[in-house]
């Protein structure tokens, strides 16, 4: 996204955006990517609640359909204007603050496809919507509602909004090229590998060491209650993700057709890698297996959708997909409950295509982009100081992450418990937080 995110000259950047100037079929383009990625959420809903025992089914559900309220509040109040406005490297200011003077400027960062800045809101909107969602995977069964509300209001502030900025916003700190030609610092990050999946991946990882195990983990098998509302997750994300990635380039045009066929490209080769990885292991090749798979190579094709070939997407996607069909057992070592695998799919696999961009990105795919290690490198930018600033970037979005979500949840500990009881626990998030269960069995009656 980042490469379409142009600075203008400060004495301009605050300017009318003539109705003429509209590229409407961009706007429609972004539109309609803003409602796909919004799919996501419920997706990953029904993605994370297959995977839970029946009686967190709906706690589940709920936590990840309340993202939607909360930060489609937190957004408009504060979160876009401090992702997307003003000129410091560290944090927006407030221009934008309650979206006023909304509507008839162009974008803060002077995007090269002419969309209204409201379109811009909206697109950014859902992204900011499903990086707090992807959190709770980590979580299931055992996060108190009360304090999830408060840690996501407080946490899509202050650690998602400034991580955007850091990245998509061309003044960011890990974005300054675009404004500083000759700038020390510049990483590629098309569509949210650091901002969404290594923020997301880091923050459930801190979660699940702040909560502790599930009583009875990993002694008690804890398999998911409905396999078939995990594909149908995976199967509502991979169409989703469409807009999440060939949306990013803010345009329809050559590079969000490459962005569209990479991704699509990537999650099939993931899902084979997952799918043998699972063979060579254990014998079989399972349907939870496929569905893993496929969302790894959707994480990990996310950062570099518009800056790598095709052939480049099958080789991302498979090396993701063998590599967090391993990485999802390390949760047992570490003795950390990943409840949904989370760090194994999310955190790894943001990271694996992070640095992929160091090495397959190559500008015959997108020229506003640089040639990565396997395609000759060369200039300021590319080749192995590509990868470095990739690496830094992941770094530095990792610690940032994994910290402010310890000392957010940690204070909010302070005034309510984040973890429900054990006689919750054991009867169920359903009916012990929010009295009522997603299935009767009881049996059907007249």
């Amino acid at each position: 996204m980042s490469h379409l995110l142009l600075a203008v000259p400060s004495a301009l950047k605050y300017v009318p955006l003539p109705s003429k100037q509209v590229d409407t079929g961009a706007t429609a383009w972004i539109l309609t990517s803003s409602a796909l990625v919004l799919l996501m959420t419920p997706a990953l809903a029904f993605f994370y609640g297959g995977m839970v025992r029946a009686k967190h089914a709906l706690a589940m559900l709920m936590q990840n359909f309340v993202a939607i309220g909360v930060v489609s509040v937190t957004w408009i109040v504060i979160g876009f204007t401090w992702a997307f406005s003003g000129e410091n490297k560290y944090l927006g200011d407030l221009h934008f603050v309650f979206l006023r003077h909304i509507g008839d400027e162009v974008p803060t960062l002077g995007s090269a496809q002419l969309i209204p800045t409201m379109c811009f809101v909206a697109f950014q909107l859902t992204f900011a919507i499903i990086t707090p969602a992807l959190i709770t995977g980590s979580t299931a069964d055992r996060w108190k509602f009360g304090p999830f509300v408060a840690f996501v209001t407080i946490w899509s502030i202050v650690i998602y909004a400034p991580v955007a900025h850091w990245v998509f916003d061309a003044y960011g700190m890990l974005n300054r090229s675009a404004i500083e030609p000759g700038a020390h610092f510049f990483a590629e990050d098309f569509a949210g590998g650091t901002v969404v999946h290594i923020n997301a991946g880091a923050a459930g990882l801190a979660m699940a060491f702040l909560l502790g195990k599930r009583k009875g983990w990993p002694e008690s098998p804890m398999r998911g209650h409905n396999i078939p509302f995990v594909l149908l997750g995976a199967g509502l994300l991979w169409f989703g993700w469409f807009g999440f990635n060939a949306g990013s380039e803010l345009g329809a045009d050559s590079v969000a057709s490459a962005a569209w066929v990479n991704t699509n490209t990537a999650t099939a080769t993931a899902m084979l890698g997952w799918l043998l990885a699972e063979k060579i292991r254990y014998g079989k090749s399972t349907a939870l297996g496929a569905a893993s798979g496929a969302v790894a190579g959707l994480v990990a094709i996310t950062p570099c959708a518009g800056w790598v070939s095709p052939m480049g997407s099958i080789f991302i996607g498979f090396i993701a997909g063998f590599i967090c069909a391993y990485a999802v057992s390390l949760k047992n070592k570490f003795g950390l409950d990943d409840s949904l695998d989370v760090g194994g799919v999310h955190f790894v696999g943001g990271w694996i295509g992070t640095l992929s961009v160091g090495f397959f990105s190559t500008t015959g795919t997108n020229s506003l982009g640089n040639n990565g290690i396997f395609y000759g490198g060369g200039g300021h930018f590319g080749g192995w100081n590509l990868l470095m600033h990739q690496a830094i970037a992941a770094g530095i979005v990792t610690v940032f992450s994994f910290v402010g979500t310890l000392i957010i949840a940690s204070v909010i500990n302070l005034f309510i418990k984040n973890r429900v009881t054990e006689e919750q626990e054991y009867e169920g998030l359903d009916t012990a937080i929010h009295g009522e269960s997603a299935y009767d069995f009881g049996g059907v009656h007249a």
